[in-house]
């Protein structure tokens, strides 16, 4: 077996390591700008895929898979960013004979859609916060599901992430003016300008299960993480173990984090998001279908 590393810095130095403990070859990609790193010296061989920009390099999948090919690959491992949570392109290394070490398309695709990942947790029997059950087509549908949940209530992307399209709205009389500018920023992050509504628990702990998968029933939890320490929606610092989370609490979350991947046969390594309340409540927010740059705090 010999394994491509679709991704730099970091991360692709974490992915080459781990290999060579395993007795993994592996192949580096590199743009013009990435020659001397440390990710292209311990790789066993390496490939430039294109001049510095990323969308001519590390986003190029015609030239990665290109790489994949001369160098006799079987596995493409994308890290996370870039192209870790693109289904085309996970798509494309099926079509040609190269596992990608990732979640499915299917899964990816559903996952990535904020709207169809609570309908998904729905499903497999986790709690979700309320608020609309799908986009909501203009700001009367907003008012609606917003009068219904209770205020606060969050305006957020259906494909954001990263606290981007997200909005806290106070009450009615706030909310169409804040509609318009979340829906702009919504269309200007991620080129969809579909918003929901979500009820906004106030004072709640925001608490990640990690989890790996084989995509036929067997999982088990990695661990959890404390991330309510944040900055604009961006995590700044985080814990592991989630500190002062009674045990109750703990093991209902990792069940309902087991249960939710064997329901939707995921694959690979991911995280589950959850907000937690006061009361030990906790609520479904979100799955990172991939490998996360905060999975070493756990490990």
């Amino acid at each position: 077996m010999k394994l491509l590393v679709a991704n730099r810095g970091e991360i692709a130095v974490r992915v080459i390591r781990t290999a060579r403990e395993l007795g993994i070859p592996t192949v580096a990609v590199y743009s013009t700008a990435d020659a001397d790193t440390l990710a292209v010296d311990l790789a066993d061989e390496a490939v430039c895929i294109g001049p510095p920009p990323a969308r001519d390099s590390y986003l190029n999948i015609v030239n990665v898979l290109a790489a994949a090919e001369i160098t006799g690959c079987d596995a493409v491992h994308p890290g996370y960013g870039f192209l870790s949570e693109n289904a085309a392109f996970a798509t494309a290394c099926a079509r040609e004979g190269v596992t990608f070490v990732g979640p499915s398309p299917e899964v990816m695709e559903r996952m990535g859609d904020k709207i169809a990942a609570k309908a998904a947790a729905r499903e497999a029997g986790l709690p979700v916060l309320g608020g609309s059950d799908g986009p909501v087509a203009d700001v009367r549908e907003a008012l609606r599901a917003a009068d219904e949940a209770g205020y606060p209530v969050l305006l957020k992307a259906a494909a954001g992430g990263g606290g981007k399209g997200m909005r806290r709205v106070e009450s009615a009389a706030e909310l169409p003016a804040a509609f318009e500018m979340d829906q702009r920023e919504a269309e200007a992050a991620f080129s969809d300008g579909g918003l929901y509504v979500e009820r906004m628990l106030e004072g709640a702990r925001h608490v990640e299960i990690q989890v790996l998968a084989d995509g036929l029933g067997g999982a088990l939890v990695c661990g959890d993480r404390e991330c309510s320490i944040q900055r604009r929606h961006q995590k700044l610092v985080e814990e592991a173990p989630a500190p002062h989370l009674p045990d109750a609490t703990r093991q209902a979350m990792h069940e309902a984090a087991l249960r939710a991947v064997r329901v939707w046969g995921y694959r690979s390594a991911g995280t589950l998001e959850f907000l937690v309340d006061a009361e030990g409540g906790f609520y479904f927010l979100e799955l990172n279908a991939r490998l996360q740059v905060e999975h070493p705090v756990t490990e």
